[in-house]
């Protein structure tokens, strides 16, 4: 996969981040209510090693897409 280098791509990648974590999420009932308590929420209940490494990806490769993003916005209004 083509790493993104603007908004509109980003915005895609995280579409499709957001789709593979929503089905993790429901699959496993994943309810953390407090976004500190995600992990330790998604370690417990995730019984499949493949699948909490894949949400392990998943919510670190949208953190970095986020800040990609951000960066990209601060850097196009100067």
């Amino acid at each position: 996969m083509t790493k993104p280098t603007n908004i509109p791509e980003i915005q895609k990648r995280l579409e499709t981040l957001s789709q593979e974590l929503i089905t993790l999420i429901q699959e496993y009932q994943l309810d953390a209510q407090d976004p500190l308590d995600v992990i330790p929420v998604a370690r417990e209940k995730v019984s499949k090693k493949d699948d909490y490494i894949r949400f392990l990806e998943l919510s670190l490769e949208g953190r970095l897409l986020g800040e990609a993003a951000q960066h990209l916005e601060a850097s196009s209004s100067e």
